[in-house]
């Protein structure tokens, strides 16, 4: 006969639950679920023996060491938690703090750049001022160095030879007594006060004379030579020479700018001029036109057909740049 004790044991009965599914924690430890838990306290609760109705643990014991277990368990996994936490808030406040750095610093950026650009604005309008008072200047100076030599007279294609280049004055006076002797008859000042060549130093690579510059000491002798020579052709000895008003080179430049166009007009019969400092004028349909810029003289050719295409001012333009 089996042990009495042995029969009377209970057996182990354990419930085959589904075990629940692991929770991970918030950095990856593995944590049973409830469930699981608690059978398995259940399995691991010490059972009561009928001997002597003692047990080495009693089941209040054994779970209340298992719920201390587990607050242990929490509480450092809470602690952990925490810390990461704090961590995370660190690094939160940390961003916050240079996002709002980078947003003043954009303002900043911002104000600058709008502060620079009103600084380019003024600049730019004080650089456009001072060109124009640049402008004003140059063609001051320009105005008041022509005015200084309203007395003098340019004598172009004057042969050089040593001869003329050492008695210019009296080659000046041969000229008028060949051209208009009735400025000599009317008793006119014909004297210069001096006469030279310009520029000073010859040039052996040039092939043409270089001009005369002739200054009179009588203002109207200047001037009634000066209409007499843009009636006809001068001449010295028989060899042709051009007389004109002598001004500064920049103005000579602006007037030589119209060189082609004058010439053509010429043959066409409109009585081109050039006005102080470099107009162009001409006779057309009964009307004097005047023209300050070859664009101008252009516009105006196009719209009369009795003179579109006859003058090449787009090869004017290309020479003169």
């Amino acid at each position: 006969m089996e042990n009495s004790t042995e029969a009377q044991k209970p057996q182990n009965t354990k419930k085959n639950k589904k075990k629940g599914a692991t929770l991970d924690t918030f950095y990856g430890a593995k944590i049973q679920n409830t469930e699981q838990i608690e059978d398995n306290i259940k399995e691991n609760a010490p059972k009561p023996s009928k001997g002597n109705g003692n047990s080495p643990q009693t089941y209040e014991e054994f779970e209340s060491e298992m719920t201390k277990k587990m607050e242990a368990f929490w509480e450092e996994k809470l602690e952990i938690m925490q810390k990461k936490f704090t961590h995370l808030q660190n690094q939160f406040d940390q961003t916050v703090k240079e996002n709002q750095a980078l947003k003043a610093r954009i303002r900043q950026l911002e104000d600058n750049d709008r502060v620079k650009e009103q600084e380019s604005i003024k600049q730019s309008q004080n650089t456009k001022k001072l060109e124009e008072n640049i402008k004003y200047l140059t063609d001051k100076v320009i105005d008041l160095e022509n005015r200084g030599r309203r007395d003098n007279l340019r004598i172009i294609g004057l042969p050089e030879k040593p001869e003329i280049n050492t008695k210019l004055d009296m080659v000046i006076q041969d000229i008028i007594k060949e051209n208009c002797p009735e400025i000599l008859e009317q008793g006119g000042n014909t004297a210069t006060d001096r006469a030279h060549r310009t520029p000073s130093t010859l040039n052996p690579q040039k092939t043409t004379p270089r001009n005369v510059i002739a200054k009179f000491q009588s203002y109207q002798t200047k001037e009634k030579i000066l209409q007499e020579a843009r009636k006809r052709q001068f001449r010295y000895k028989g060899m042709p020479i051009r007389v004109t008003q002598d001004l500064a080179s920049s103005t000579l430049n602006d007037r030589k700018a119209w060189n082609m166009i004058f010439r053509k007009a010429r043959e066409l019969g409109l009585q081109p001029r050039i006005s102080y400092p470099a107009k162009l004028t001409i006779y057309f349909q009964g009307k004097v036109w005047a023209f300050n810029k070859i664009e101008d003289f252009q516009l105006f050719v196009k719209k009369r057909p009795e003179l579109c295409g006859k003058f090449d001012t787009e090869n004017q333009r290309a020479r003169n740049t």
